[in-house]
């Protein structure tokens, strides 16, 4: 089976505008049905979690909903889902209640292809604790990271190796559980930022011996908040700041104050999207309705984003490729469809404007990602970024090649 494509975008209010949205990988739309799950739990009745009134355990079941929506989304344990306000946000929390445990001279080893939430964090713990910060280079022509790249840095020393699972930047997919295996070959902890890789393929934070796994709803179609996922077992090892009243239990001492329950909700109701992308297995379409458990939908929906996306992405590049003055940055073996150009003459905002005039979002500039950006040569202005997502359809690849195409003549 292939993907519908005109079933999928049916379901996105915003594509109505006519504007085609290569923004993606900085947020995506919102489907109706996770926009209807934020207002439904808003105006349901809600109140601080318990067992005693019928708000309170509404709530409560919000917050386990969620949680085992994410465990099938990312195949993990849903007592190991942490929620927090950002993916930024856990991981600078993690990375101060890890370093707790960090002693002078230990080693910390970061990449320059990451988003700087996953480096900056970091390197501010290891500067508090005492620890050595050391640097995974990429292929600035290529914008590859490979398993020697990281192996190289690594240490008896090491303690924790951050890596992106995908560059939001170049869409490089480096080799997570190489990397995760030589990591643990010294002993060290594997965090892994899953923001940018979680829209686009099926994800299984065992495969990837991630320890750590950290992404963004609001890139798959969710509400804008982020969460953490890893082993209970592990997170019990780790003792965050707290409230002293709040509870000591995994995984609600890493969640500080009370959480967004509307957008939990929303977070579920976005998982349940992505397992029914595929289809259902017969019926009017509403999530929920295909055959099979919620983690084989998933699995089986992100076998068709791929493939959907994959093509496109070949009509996307082929047509950039062809355009005089238009440069494509990197050409990692393994990406997500994620296209870095520049337009020979014209400044990345230049060529962001120009496209927003004719309804084609497709934003410029190093997207955070600003290590990767200044050693692949492009400085803080980066290039202009556009990604695919499972909305996308060939008109809308067709109208911003077109749009680079008056330029670039």
């Amino acid at each position: 089976m292939s993907l519908d494509i005109d079933r999928v975008r049916a379901c996105f209010p915003a594509l109505a505008s006519g504007t085609a949205h290569f923004d993606g990988p900085g947020g995506s739309q919102v489907p109706r049905q996770v926009a209807q799950a934020v207002a439904d739990t808003l105006c349901g009745g809600l109140a601080n979690r318990g067992t005693v009134t019928a708000a309170e355990r509404r709530t409560e079941a919000v917050v386990a909903g969620a949680r085992a929506a994410v465990a099938d989304l990312l195949g993990c344990r849903a007592e190991g889902v942490v929620f927090a306000r950002s993916m930024t946000q856990a991981t600078y929390d993690m990375a101060r209640a890890l370093s707790r445990q960090w002693r002078a001279g230990d080693e910390v080893v970061v990449t320059r292809l990451d988003h700087d939430a996953n480096i900056r964090p970091w390197q501010t713990a290891a500067e508090a604790s005492g620890a050595i910060l050391r640097w995974a280079d990429f292929d600035p022509a290529t914008g590859g990271l490979t398993v020697d790249d990281v192996a190289a840095v690594l240490s008896p020393r090491t303690r924790l190796v951050a890596v992106t699972a995908a560059s939001n930047l170049f869409g490089t997919r480096p080799d997570v559980p190489a990397i995760a295996e030589a990591a643990h070959a010294v002993g060290a902890l594997v965090y892994v930022d899953g923001v940018h890789l979680t829209p686009h393929a099926a994800v299984s934070t065992a495969e990837l011996g991630a320890d750590f796994y950290a992404c963004s709803p609001y890139k798959f179609f969710g509400p804008h908040h982020g969460l953490l996922a890893a082993d209970p077992g592990l997170l019990e090892t780790v003792r965050p700041d707290k409230l002293l009243p709040s509870s000591d239990a995994v995984p609600e001492r890493f969640e500080l104050g009370t959480l967004p329950y509307e957008l939990l909700a929303g977070t579920a109701a976005a998982v349940d999207f992505v397992a029914d992308l595929a289809g259902p297995a017969g019926g009017s379409g509403e999530p929920g309705e295909s055959g099979g458990s919620r983690r084989a939908r998933v699995l089986e929906s992100m076998r068709q984003v791929e493939a959907h996306e994959e093509e496109l992405f070949g009509r996307l590049l082929d047509g950039l490729a062809a355009l005089p003055g238009v440069t494509l940055h990197g050409a990692p073996k393994r990406r997500t469809p994620t296209a870095l150009f520049s337009v020979a003459g014209h400044a990345p905002r230049q060529v962001s404007e120009h496209l927003a005039g004719l309804g084609v979002n497709a934003p410029a500039g190093s997207f955070y990602a600003v290590e990767a950006a200044r050693h692949a040569g492009l400085g803080d202005a980066g290039a202009v970024r556009a990604g695919l997502a499972a909305y996308t359809c060939a008109e809308d690849v067709d109208r911003l090649v077109e749009g680079v195409a008056r330029l670039a003549g």
